[in-house]
This record gives structure tokens, sequence and C-alpha cells, in this order.
């Protein structure tokens, strides 16, 4: 958590309209009311396209992640193979690497298993233990993270449970994991914690980057505002609330800018499972 002056920003606020403007012109509202209902379903369609580009494109990075990280124990398999065979008539030693090499399967076999749980197509809600996505997202950002020299801290529960789909919820992850990674200095802080809270799981993202203004975060879920000055397509936030509403959950924003206590913290909230 992040000290300083601090604010909330759970729901989007309608703007607020004066009465005179209202009863100025009712034919002009209603009009606006029309323009409305017709953009309201093509912003449907351009989520869920984007939702699915991202959710595909995420599959393919966590890929090549994977494979960085399972180059090392193969070698390591691949080394202790050959002293095996290099000191095959020393029983102990055979038994030390033969141990060893039993370790660093075990390492292959969890990273596949992860992976594997993301690329089984499902549009229904199951039962996930949420650190598992959380692995998973900060496995797709870790050479972002080490290029700035990031300190991540990480504080996970990992028996939190809550019914959801993994591909959306990586994707909201890994939004506000870059999100915060963009918004550090180098050696800046990033903290990642997983709890359950009653009858909740909770997700909690900080960083002590520079902050969101106050004039900007009250639309920083809104469809295509966006701080990052044309790096950004505006869409991810108002994307990450949609998931999380279909979720049941909800995403809250606090953000600080003041000077040596500046940073911003999401916080998702889902329905657990209970025992």
């Amino acid at each position: 958590m992040i000290a300083g002056k601090t604010h909330w920003s759970a729901e989007l606020a309608p703007p607020a309209a004066t009465s005179t403007g209202v009863l100025s012109s009712s034919k002009g509202l209603l009009m606006g009311q029309s323009a409305n209902s017709e953009i309201q379903p093509d912003l449907s369609v351009l989520f869920e396209t984007l939702r699915l580009s991202e959710e595909r494109a995420l599959a393919g990075q966590l890929a090549l992640e994977v494979m960085h990280e399972i180059r090392n124990p193969l070698e390591a398999l691949s080394n202790l193979a050959y002293l095996t065979m290099l000191e095959a008539d020393d029983p102990g030693k055979v038994r030390e690497y033969m141990r060893l090499a039993e370790e660093q399967m075990f390492l292959v076999t969890r990273v596949a298993s992860q992976t594997l749980g993301f690329a089984r197509p499902t549009d229904k809600h199951q039962p996930v233990k949420l650190v598992s996505v959380a692995e998973a997202a900060l496995r797709i950002h870790q050479r972002a993270m080490q290029t700035k020299r990031v300190r991540l801290i990480t504080d996970l529960d990992a028996e939190a449970t809550a019914p959801l789909h993994r591909g959306e919820i990586l994707q909201v992850i890994s939004n506000l994991i870059v999100n915060a990674v963009d918004a550090l200095q180098t050696e800046g802080i990033l903290y990642l914690r997983v709890k359950k809270s009653g009858k909740e799981v909770q997700l909690i993202i900080s960083d002590n980057g520079h902050g969101i203004p106050r004039e900007h975060s009250e639309k920083i879920f809104t469809p295509f505002f966006t701080t990052k000055q044309g790096r950004g397509s505006g869409l991810g936030l108002a994307l990450s609330k949609r998931i999380i509403d279909r979720h049941r959950g909800t995403i809250r924003m606090r953000s600080s800018v003041l000077p040596g206590k500046s940073g911003t913290t999401f916080r998702i909230s889902l329905p657990a499972i209970t025992a």
C-alpha cells in the first residue's frame, strides 16, 4: 500500500448534466440517448475482439517465456545424464545425479502443467488458484522487470481459489503489471499480493511510480482514455473492468502523486470458493 494522500475510483460516474441543459433541449437529449444506444453495441464488439486478440497474444508471450524458463532445467538434465554415464561405476554418485535429475524434471513438469491450464479453451468459469494466474503474468513480464531492475515483493496465498476464466483474468493481471512497470523508474518497487478475505479473493498490485493525478483518476476506466501519449489504446483498463464485472467482482484504484510518496494501487476482489 502506497502512503500519502490517496483516492479511490471504483466506478466511472456519468458526467453531471445541468438542469438547464436537460430542460432546454429534450430533442437533443433524445438524440444523445439514441446515439449512445447505437455506440454501445459497437463498443461491445470492439471489447470482445480486443479480448480475444490479447488472449492469443498473451498465450504466445507465455509460451516464449516458458521456453526460456524450462531451458535451464533441460540443460541441467543433459549434464546430469552425461555425469551419470561418466560415473556409472559409482552407485553413490549415480543415485545423487538421479535425485538432482528428478528435481529438474519436477520443475519442467510444474511449468508445463501451469501453462496447459491456459491453453485449454473454455467459456466456463472453473475453480482456479489465483496464484497460478499471477505467477504466469509475472513470467510474461519478467524480462521487462529485469531490464528496469524492478524490486518485486510478493505475498501469495497459495490456497486462494475463485471461479474464473484463466485467460481473461491473466489479461487483467498482465495489463496491471505492464502499467505498473511502465510507471516505475529503474529499481522501482512492484508489490503483488494474493489473499483470501472472508468470502472474497483479493489481488493487490502496487507500485511506487509517478502516480495518477486526481483529474485523471475518475476517467481511468473510460474507453479510449490514456495518459501514455500515443503509446496506449486507452482500452486496457476499460477491458479489465469489463472482465472483472463479468466475474461479479470489483476493481478499485488508489493513487498518489505526492513527491516521495507517489504510487498507484489496484485492488481486485472476486467471489471466493469456500470449503
